[in-house]
């Protein structure tokens, strides 16, 4: 029996007849408005490729929930493709998209009292900012990822879309032509998805799986795949049988579900946004997740997982050999992930696992066995010191190097660091500081993927480090810490780094030094004073104003 009281909220009883004439203004009927009224959220625009699909596959959705006798109503939700804002002030308003995101759910759905929802992301942040309104609402609801897009070619050879930032780096050094840079720009992307390589987007449709909030297998299939149609009439399905019993994103979202997520997080490598999303999503089902699970648990998951940008392959090899449930049966099997916890498919992971069918091929070139791991550890580690004592995060295993001390090179804006990076005026041994681009500093938190790309396409990538309050794109590779908290822009330790001040990163220890004693830190807080706000007005001033620390998401409150 389905629960609709909060749609008869909205549409039932004589008193509400105005309301029901505007849906059957559409054409629905008495008997549609009698069933469940559920939504289907898609993140969507014309903006890039990473969305472009799911308009369509949101019409195989609704089939799957109106085959269990629900009535769906579409609705969309803003996108920002951060591979285009990437390296320009539009990338500030990237991390406010998924609040925005988030928001707009909410606001749909407990504005027309639907009884649940299906959610449809993409590109990076559509996907926390769904997750984010499921644990807020806790209301039934299934996320579906729209899935990747196939690998580009440059003369026979798979890229991904992180290769032609790296290739704008090489060009700068005249190390390759304009015209491979232009063939590489021509065929990075082929068609509809998100990018390839274990970014942000792929990144985050795993834990998803990992996270128990969508179906086993689904993270995986290419935006082309006909597996991707199959999973998009499953959801709908899956979205009434949890409504007939009553499940909601609480009941799944546990901090053991967490701790789920961040095993598989560390195994794959995945992106360091990853650290800053689970922190949201949990905050918005109340449980509490800090930085020392995330390092507690790096410390126990070795990596496993072979892909882009640390490694050689793309989402679509893993989804050839058996994608999320391969990496998870792993864990599960040597009990690093639990076993017993809810999904939405109303069986525990362990049930999941036990009934999915991995493909029966070689995989150890894509993912290993735990025995024998490609790092130790978790790709990821939290770094924390005198340069940062709430935290900050650092993607080892896209680094050949876990150690670097030299000078700092400072940086007041990631436009300053770009501009000299690509004059070729950053030595070897330096280490870029780029501050002031925090959660409230930007405001925004920008990726910093143009900067890494530049130093990396130069022939720099182990010879140069780099240190910001802003974030990474999950493409980043080279020793690359972000997330750096406090930041700058509230007079974090940061804030007060000077040129030729020695930094020491060291991520097998988990450690972001400056070498400046506490007294000399002190002195110059004291002559700190906090800048201006770069915005006075609009959507990123009332950001700033209202975000909170990266170390716990920054999430607004």
């Amino acid at each position: 029996m389905y629960d609709k009281s909060r749609s008869n909220k909205v549409y039932g009883g004589y008193e509400k007849a105005p309301n029901r004439a505007f849906l059957k203004a559409m054409g629905l009927t008495d008997e549609d408005i009698s069933k469940p009224l559920v939504g289907v959220a898609v993140a969507w625009n014309e903006a890039g490729p990473c969305n472009i699909h799911l308009l369509g596959l949101s019409q195989v959705v609704k089939e799957g929930i109106r085959e269990l006798g629900g009535t769906p109503r579409t609705f969309t939700a803003p996108v920002l493709i951060d591979g285009i804002a990437m390296g320009s002030e539009s990338m500030k308003y990237s991390l406010v998209s998924r609040e925005v995101i988030a928001n707009t759910v909410e606001l749909t759905v407990n504005g027309h009292g639907y009884d649940g929802f299906v959610a449809l992301g993409g590109c990076d942040k559509t996907q926390p900012g769904l997750m984010m309104s499921m644990a807020r609402l806790n209301i039934p609801s299934v996320y579906m990822y729209g899935g990747t897009t196939l690998p580009g070619n440059f003369r026979g050879k798979d890229i991904a879309i992180g290769d032609v930032y790296e290739a704008v780096g090489a060009f700068s050094a005249g190390k390759i032509t304009a015209e491979d840079l232009r063939i590489m720009e021509d065929n990075a992307i082929p068609g509809p998805g998100a990018c390839g390589g274990l970014y942000t987007a792929n990144t985050m449709a795993m834990l998803s799986e990992a996270l128990g909030l969508s179906l086993p297998g689904s993270s995986a299939p290419p935006a082309v795949s006909s597996d991707r149609t199959k999973y998009a009439k499953e959801t709908g399905r899956t979205l009434m049988k949890v409504m007939e019993i009553g499940l909601k994103p609480r009941d799944i979202l546990t901090f053991e579900a967490f701790e789920n997520g961040i095993a598989l997080l560390m195994a794959s490598g995945g992106s360091t946004n990853g650290v800053l999303h689970l922190l949201a999503i949990a905050h918005e089902a109340g449980v509490s997740l800090t930085l020392d699970d995330f390092d507690r648990i790096s410390k126990k998951v070795p990596e496993i997982v072979n892909m882009k940008p640390g490694g050689d392959y793309v989402m679509a090899d893993l989804y050839k050999v058996g994608g999320a449930p391969l990496i998870l049966k792993k864990l599960l099997d040597r009990g690093l992930i639990h076993g017993n916890v809810m999904t939405v498919t109303g069986k525990t992971m362990a049930q999941n696992l036990s009934e999915y069918r991995i493909p029966d091929v070689k995989h150890d070139h894509v993912v290993r066995d735990l025995s024998n791991p490609f790092l130790p550890a978790g790709g990821i580690r939290i770094l924390k010191g005198s340069l940062a004592p709430e935290g900050s995060v650092v993607k080892l295993s896209a680094a050949k190097i876990r150690y670097h001390r030299g000078p700092a090179r400072v940086f007041n804006s990631e436009e300053e660091a770009f501009e000299t990076v690509l004059k070729e005026k950053i030595n070897e041994g330096d280490v870029v500081v780029i501050r002031y681009e925090g959660p409230k500093g930007g405001p925004g938190m920008r990726e910093m993927l143009a900067v890494t790309s530049a130093i990396v396409g130069q022939g720099l990538g182990e010879k140069v480090a780099l240190v910001t309050d802003g974030r990474f794109s999950g493409a980043t590779r080279g020793l690359m810490v972000g997330h750096v908290a406090p930041e700058a822009a509230v007079g974090g330790p940061i804030a007060l780094i000077r040129d030729g001040d020695m930094i020491v990163i060291d991520g097998e220890k988990g450690k972001l030094d400056v070498e400046l004693s506490e007294q000399e830190l002190k002195s110059r807080a004291k002559d700190w004073v906090p800048p201006e706000p770069r915005y006075k007005s609009g959507l990123l001033a009332q950001y700033a104003k209202l975000v909170t620390s990266s170390a716990r998401g920054a999430v607004l409150v």
